[in-house]
């Protein structure tokens, strides 16, 4: 049976988790989309009006962002207003049957509408909430408004990205957020786990934007720490790692190379010509390459103006040196690989239009997850959800 095949009727693995999905935009409704890939029964809370603004963010399709049919896959909309007495009596209900709620407001709001982690874990003591916020819970800077631009910065991200004779610049992508994101699905996952076997009750998982950028910033504070160096901006090379670069092709394109190995090395070296460097004794390691890396970004670049992108990853995948073409959209789009490996999922909207969406990752061998439904409607489920909570409510009073 093929993987498609078998993942349409093998059970996902987070069936009968309940989340409970509270904010907007990117970083807690990701962190929930997450969860709903994999199948737990994900209902995502939405303002009466407009909605989520991600709805509205980006590019729009007949009015709707096609970013939100990938994000809120798989989730179920119900629009209630949190200002309201009703609207918070609704989430209370949810919170109680739910195994996590995920949340992005700033700190302390939810506290303010009496729907705050006292309040809702008093209901369900096994409630685990991940709490997203720009600060974190606590510290100073806790009540101040965080966004994923800010905390890059304050994570150190931003200071070693771009070229030393420019301003810091920004990634493509809201990388803070889909960082939170992650760390915040990975802590409920072990609440989780802890909750269900260790016998532990519920707990918060307290992520703050700027430590999810902090904490992946390998080396950036011990170096600092053991020596003071303080580690900046490199360009498109590989800090005291040699060589590893982008390179300009003949053609206008670019390509990245790693031979930054020992053995990847002398392969790169041969591949391009280059023999002399490759056998020269005082490059065999990477400490003697780093002290003259200029004169090999020079040499392998020389070679790649030489040549157009096709030729250039032809010729360093045979020699088996890692190379890359820096894909764009349309280069993703037409890729034999992403085919291969269902990272091109093939949707249909309502109106006819083709969407592609990524696939889901990562690849679970027995129990991958799927795409059960696109990003649905503003409200397309809050009568279907309250239905149930009203059914619940009687069953528990027989």
């Amino acid at each position: 049976m093929s993987t498609a095949a078998s993942s349409a009727t093998t059970p996902l693995p987070l069936q009968g988790v309940k989340v409970l999905e509270l904010g907007s935009l990117i970083a807690g409704p990701y962190a929930a989309a997450l969860f709903a890939q994999f199948g737990a029964d994900v209902i995502k809370i939405e303002p009466p009006g407009q909605g989520d603004p991600l709805r509205k963010w980006r590019k729009l399709h007949q009015g709707t962002s096609l970013w939100w049919y990938a994000q809120s896959r798989n989730k179920k909309s119900v629009v209630l207003d949190l200002k309201s007495e009703e609207g918070r009596d609704i989430v209370r209900q949810l919170a109680a049957e739910a195994d996590i709620v995920v949340e992005n407001f700033r700190p302390g709001t939810l506290e303010q509408w009496g729907i705050g982690w006292e309040q809702l874990s008093a209901i369900n003591p096994g409630l685990i909430m991940v709490r997203i916020s720009g600060y974190g819970q606590s510290g100073p800077r806790r009540d101040l408004p965080g966004f994923a631009a800010i905390a890059e910065a304050m994570g150190g991200l931003r200071f070693v990205t771009g070229f030393p004779d420019r301003p810091p610049v920004r990634s493509g992508v809201s990388i803070g957020d889909t960082l939170a994101s992650l760390y915040g699905a990975l802590g409920a996952m072990v609440a989780l786990h802890h909750r269900n076997t260790n016998g532990g009750k519920g707990q918060v998982v307290d992520v703050a934007l700027y430590e999810a950028v902090f904490g992946v910033m390998e080396s950036l504070m011990p170096e600092f720490s053991a020596q003071g160096f303080v580690r900046e901006r490199s360009g498109a090379s590989l800090p005291g790692i040699s060589p590893s670069n982008t390179y300009e092709c003949g053609d206008g394109q670019h390509a990245v190379i790693a031979g930054n190995g020992d053995a990847l090395f002398k392969r790169l070296m041969q591949a391009i010509g280059r023999n002399d460097l490759g056998t020269d004794p005082a490059l065999a390691h990477n400490d003697g390459r780093v002290r003259r890396n200029d004169e090999l970004d020079a040499a392998i670049g020389a070679w790649t103006a030489q040549r157009g992108i096709d030729e250039v990853v032809s010729v360093l995948e045979r020699a088996e040196v890692p190379v890359g073409k820096i894909y764009s959209a349309a280069d993703i789009a037409t890729d034999e690989h992403y085919k291969a490996r269902g990272m091109l999922e093939q949707h249909t909207l309502a109106d006819g239009q083709q969407l592609t969406l990524p696939g889901i990752v990562p690849k679970l061998s027995a129990t991958p997850g799927r795409t059960r439904w696109l990003g649905p409607t503003l409200g397309e489920h809050t009568s279907e959800v309250l239905a149930g909570l009203g059914a619940a409510a009687k069953e528990s009073k027989r």
